[in-house]
């Protein structure tokens, strides 16, 4: 049976239109499904999950006597599959669902529907209630939700049925499904615009005669025509332009919940039924043309606000669309054959020309290039690539053809561990955005009371003026801003620090970043470089220094710390003796066995345990010269110490000149000898210097300064190792390109292993906090000032709907200020 994850022999058909759906390709898409001996294009990773179900099934019989296209995603899967439960079948969950625990499974989903902080709120009490569910965060910018739940409890299906049933709509996330969704709310706010824009020019054409006209120089008959007219063409309007605010406001009503929507639909229906109610009766007043105005400007708001909104997250989204739709593969006769990325797989071979982008993870077998990783790393020179060296997929080759051996593909690359830290990020809340979300629903609530108040102090004030003036109240404090103001900042700073190499996988991490006040250094690979080498081998018990080298070399081949490495590289070339029980230590050393005799190596403390000899004196002269000594030895014997020395990074000091000038405190905690430490701390000028540090030790410590001093502490260290002080710090940076990213528990990664990267996140994380006060206090004094104006009679409902759309698009404006990636300082 042919199914779409199988080597295509038959050309692709290149349709404009899905095959399965009958929507608009995407240029940029790579979805093919294999039905009835042709590859069939598709437009989204939806689509072709659900056709390759019907291949499988045997159901291809559906394309053929089906007579038209479906209207809607559901409507595309026939009868059968809707039965199977599609969403909860494993091949159709791989791309987006992950399992992180024996029955617990975390997905990645995108929102329909979302138009304010209120929506997010609820989709999340909502979905958070259903039995099995573990956690939801949805961030409102992005419209992203992150969903884990018990599978032995709830299936896939219910959860996005629950989303259903409060109004939503839920996909799995893909970043061809984002700019879809994107694309329809852009094109159905467009025509809503113009709908109300056409509207309001027609209907102040027939208001305006009648404000124009003198004493009797206008019939009553006229006037009356004149409002039937303007109502006849008010009712698209309110029924259409307008009607997603009364759809919402009704789902909250039936919900027992107020969302931003209330106010609005509050307004224009009340203004809307009075002006009908005028036109039968004859009435002293009708308010079509300020319905109308008030609708068009403020749906031009929100057009713009969800431009600019799309414009700060779509940088976020580009990693989803970086890799090409199809590789040159070679196989072993040196035949090539054009094949989709996805079927990839390790040990492939395959050519990429300059300009191409690097489709997987893997290592060069032939040629020399050099590839730009800027859009992984925020590095703009080329790094130059040869035999033997690794690139990464998503990198562009630059100067000349590579063939690459794939050793890595789909979730295992490094670009999809890149993707799903910054998912992590985008779906945790930070305290600030919970704060300003919380804020929003209670002034809800206080402007419903406040327009009430109003409305009954104007009757006996002017009773003609009284509904207006209760429109006006209504709309002109709405706090879309406030719900804006947070988010969207944070999402614009994570794009300009993503384009800069550094990585934000924590909410939390751009408020601590600015807010810290003491920072915390690791040495081996975060102040060095982390190539250590062996500069020399003394042989303490008269063995062959090359066995000695073999022998250390056997031991540390389960470690992953920069030391280990540097003895590894010692061993090249040379036969490694089998080693069997290895079990590393951290902060310590490894222990193990080889032919039979149980050995240690690292720390000499560590050493001398098994050993049971004091420590050689050679010890204490090499450490002296700010050498870090690695020891080797067995029960009763030494063996062999090893010097080895590591080069300190250039921008380290420079970073340390600038924490010190803004009167930041400093400080370098190690598990290295203290001549080694205290060498480097003078050398990049650091506070203070602790020396043999264990992991432990370096938690206590942190936690020390945490307690005593109330210090805000970001610790920068190894993503994997240093695991226990980093959870200990408020925020906690590592280096990013020599560790496991999948395993790095860090809340920001230095991608590019640059320091200068970390002076730059400092800078824009200030800017950032500096701009989302800045918005918030905006919105609040915005809000504190329309309000009272409104309640006097001084803001009409239209000038209310364009304060209302110019303060949201006015926080939004704000915050694309930080797509400016600062200098170096």
């Amino acid at each position: 049976m042919n199914t779409a994850s199988e080597t295509a022999t038959y050309a692709p058909v290149e349709d404009s239109d899905c095959y399965h759906c009958g929507l608009p390709i995407p240029p940029e898409t790579r979805h093919y499904v294999q039905v009835n001996g042709q590859q069939r294009r598709m437009c989204c990773i939806g689509c072709e999950a659900v056709a390759q179900s019907i291949v499988e099934n045997g159901l291809t019989e559906y394309y053929r006597h089906r007579d038209a296209m479906p209207e809607s995603r559901r409507e595309a899967m026939p009868q059968e599959l809707q039965e199977l439960g599609l969403f909860d079948h494993p091949d159709f969950q791989k791309s987006f669902v992950r399992p992180v625990g024996e029955h617990e499974r975390e997905a990645s989903l995108i929102l329909e529907g979302i138009t304010c902080a209120a929506c997010v709120w609820l989709n999340e009490q909502h979905v958070a209630r259903q039995a099995g569910v573990k956690a939801i965060d949805i961030n409102y910018a992005t419209r992203r939700a992150r969903v884990r739940w018990d599978e032995r409890e709830i299936k896939l299906s219910d959860i996005l049925a629950a989303v259903q049933a409060i109004g939503y709509r839920a996909y799995p996330y893909d970043a061809e499904r984002s700019e879809q969704v994107a694309h329809r709310e852009r094109r159905s706010m467009l025509w809503r615009v113009f709908v109300a824009g056409f509207g309001m020019m027609q209907v102040m054409m027939y208001a305006f005669p009648v404000y124009v006209a003198g004493e009797g120089e206008m019939t009553g008959d006229i006037e009356l025509l004149m409002r039937w007219a303007s109502l006849v063409l008010t009712l698209p309007v309110v029924f259409y332009s307008a009607a997603p605010f009364f759809q919402r406001a009704l789902r909250d009503f039936k919900l027992r919940r107020l969302g931003m929507d209330v106010p609005v639909a509050l307004g224009v229906g009340s203004a809307f039924a009075a002006s009908v109610w005028a036109t039968l009766i004859d009435g002293p007043e009708v308010y079509f043309d300020s319905v109308t105005m008030f609708v068009f400007f403020l749906l031009c708001g929100r057009y713009l606000e969800m431009l600019a909104r799309q414009k700060a997250v779509r940088g976020v989204e580009e990693l989803g669309k970086v890799l090409p739709v199809f590789a040159e593969r070679i196989d072993a006769l040196g035949a090539t054959d054009k094949v989709p990325v996805s079927q990839l797989v390790p040990g492939d071979r395959v050519r990429v020309r300059p300009g191409e982008v690097i489709p997987a993870d893997g290592v060069v077998a032939e040629g020399e290039s050099e590839a730009n990783e800027a859009l992984l790393t925020g590095e703009s020179r080329p790094v130059p690539k040869r035999p033997g060296l690794e690139v990464t997929g998503g990198s562009i080759n630059v100067t000349s053809p590579l063939l690459v051996e794939v050793r890595k593909v789909g979730d295992s690359t490094r670009l999809a561990a890149i993707r799903q830290l910054m998912d992590r990020a985008a779906a945790e809340k930070p305290r600030i955005a919970t704060q300003s979300d919380r804020v929003a629903r209670i002034f809800i609530v206080a402007l419903l009371v406040l327009a009430a108040i109003t409305y009954i102090g104007w009757q006996f004030i002017d009773p003609d003026r009284a509904l207006w003036v209760f429109v006006s109240v209504l709309v002109v404090a709405c706090p879309c801003a406030l719900s804006l103001a947070t988010p969207t900042a944070l999402t614009v700073a994570t794009d300009s620090l993503a384009r800069m190499g550094v990585l934000i996988t924590r909410g939390h991490a751009i408020e601590a970043l600015a807010g810290a006040n003491r920072f915390v250094f690791d040495k081996t690979g975060t102040l060095t470089y982390g190539r250590m080498q062996v500069a020399g081998v003394t042989v303490l018990d008269g063995s062959e220094e090359a066995g000695v080298r073999a022998l250390a070399g056997a031991l540390e081949q389960v470690s992953e710390h920069a030391v280990a490495a540097g003895v590894r590289l010692a061993a090249e070339g040379l036969v490694l003796p089998p080693a069997e029980g290895l079990r590393a230590v951290t902060g310590q050393g490894v222990e193990g066995q080889v032919g039979g005799a149980t050995l240690r190596i690292g720390r000499p403390s560590f050493v001398g345990e098994l050993a049971g000899l004091p420590v050689p004196a050679e010890v204490a002269a090499l450490e002296e010269g700010g050498a870090t000594v690695v020891a080797l030895g067995s029960a009763g014997r030494w063996i062999a110490l090893f010097r080895l020395a590591d080069v300190v990074r250039e921008e380290a000091q420079g970073l340390f000149a600038r924490l010190a000038h803004e009167r930041i405190p400093t400080a370098i905690l190690s598990g290295d000898a203290p001549a080694a430490v205290q060498a480097v701390a003078q050398r990049v000028g650091a506070g203070s210097a602790q020396a043999g540090m264990t992991p432990q030790g370096k938690q206590a410590w942190v936690e020390v300064q945490q307690r005593e001093a109330g210090a805000l502490v970001a610790m920068v260290g190894d993503g994997v190792n240093d695991a226990p002080v980093l959870a200990q710090a408020h925020v906690s940076i590592a280096m990013g390109g020599g560790t496991d990213l999948a395993r790095n528990q860090a809340d920001v990664v230095l991608l590019s292993e640059n320091l200068t990267g970390l002076s730059r996140a400092i800078s824009l994380s200030r800017r950032t906090l500096s701009v989302i006060r800045q918005n918030l206090w905006w919105s609040f004094t915005y809000n504190f000032t329309s309000v009272p104006l409104a309640m006097m009679g001084l803001i009409t409902p239209w000038m209310a709907g364009i304060g209302m759309a110019a303060s949201s698009l006015l926080v939004v404006v704000n915050a694309l200020r930080l797509q400016h990636v600062p200098k170096p300082n």
